[in-house]
């Protein structure tokens, strides 16, 4: 049990290695105003507090660096109530009073945008596609044999596939394709589309089309449809503007985990609501063991749909990336409720 001194020393100590990312030593804890206590106490208590495991000693200097057991006390225990800004509060009503219909945009933007106010790597994952079912499709003509066809999604998701019409192939027979998967495809999960088309609905669109054959390449291209979550990022590079990433190596290995979308599913993929801070080594990743990640969840309609984070080095303003996270997560989860609505009336 730390005593009370013990308790402000550490915050005190943390909370300068934040700002300064330098090791802390008790004659600057003693400089403070403060602080009442002699640098030979603070010393002292500095000791304890290694022993304890809540502090580092590094080898280059004679201050002290926070452990990840000191990190994670500090985060359960220490840490300062979060305070937003009104600028930045404006920043992110501002951003979702665009009228952006598309998810994916919505996201994207809200990726962005925590990653300008953190300058950390903000990363989301995209609505789970296992859990979005087709709402419509719409085609648009664009010349005499080319359209697209529009997918929209319960969730607002939607996606848009450019297609050519073969030679001969008439447009009303495309439009009366349409309405049939449109009849009969409505509610049925994205990634089930491909399957029941071709194993249930084939020879209904053969009974009421001329020339069904030439549709195989048409229904492809529409229905060829992504199966994992989109990964959304802002600031990837953030990580290079921190000093404890000057190791280039260190930095790579990084930049090549965000390459791999398992292994960001696997790592920000949460059924838990509210704020998770992974710290340290507690990511169970060897190339983010000098990182935190602070994971939120964002709903459609109070329903759980991705996971929204920051991922930044250990030494990370915790209280400010958290109370961002959690206003943006709750604003961007209104925000797709609001369209899915909208979508729904539509």
């Amino acid at each position: 049990m730390l005593t009370e001194r013990q308790l402000f020393i550490l915050q005190l100590l943390i909370d300068d290695y934040i700002r300064s990312a330098e090791p802390v030593g008790s004659r600057a804890l003693s400089k403070r105003e403060d602080v009442t206590f002699s640098s030979a106490t603070i010393r002292n208590e500095l000791a304890d507090l290694e022993e304890m495991g809540f502090l580092e000693k590094t080898h280059s200097s004679s201050g002290r660096i926070p452990s990840e057991k000191g990190y994670r006390f500090y985060v359960d225990h220490l840490m300062m109530p979060p305070v937003i800004s009104k600028e930045e509060i404006y920043n992110i009503k501002d951003l979702f009073a665009e009228k952006m219909y598309e998810v994916e945009r919505v996201i994207q933007q809200s990726a962005k945008i925590l990653s300008e106010l953190t300058n950390y790597t903000a990363i989301i994952l995209g609505p789970e596609i296992f859990d979005t079912r087709l709402k419509h499709l719409q085609i648009v003509p664009i010349s005499k044999d080319t359209a697209v066809v529009i997918l929209v999604a319960n969730t607002g998701h939607v996606e848009n596939r450019t297609i050519t019409l073969p030679d001969g192939m008439k447009l009303s027979d495309i439009e009366k394709m349409i309405n049939i998967l449109n009849e009969r495809l409505k509610d049925i999960p994205l990634v089930e589309l491909k399957s029941k088309i071709f194993k249930e609905i084939a020879n209904v669109l053969k009974q009421h089309i001329e020339n069904y054959h030439q549709m195989d390449q048409i229904l492809e291209s529409i229905f060829n449809t992504n199966q994992s979550e989109k990964v959304f990022y802002g600031g990837k590079t953030n990580i290079l503007t921190q000093p404890e990433f000057k190791d280039i190596n260190k930095v790579r290995s990084i930049l090549n985990t965000f390459e791999q979308e398992d292994i960001i599913y696997r790592l920000l993929r949460s059924e838990k609501d509210g704020i998770d801070v992974k710290i340290g080594q507690e990511n169970n990743l060897e190339a983010i063991k000098n990182c935190s990640v602070i994971t939120a969840s964002y709903s459609i309609g109070g329903k759980h749909m991705g996971s929204i984070a920051v991922l930044g080095p250990t030494r990370m303003q915790y209280h400010r990336a958290i109370s961002l996270l959690d206003y943006l997560s709750k604003d961007l989860s209104n925000a797709l409720t609001k369209r899915y609505q909208t979508l729904n009336d539509w």
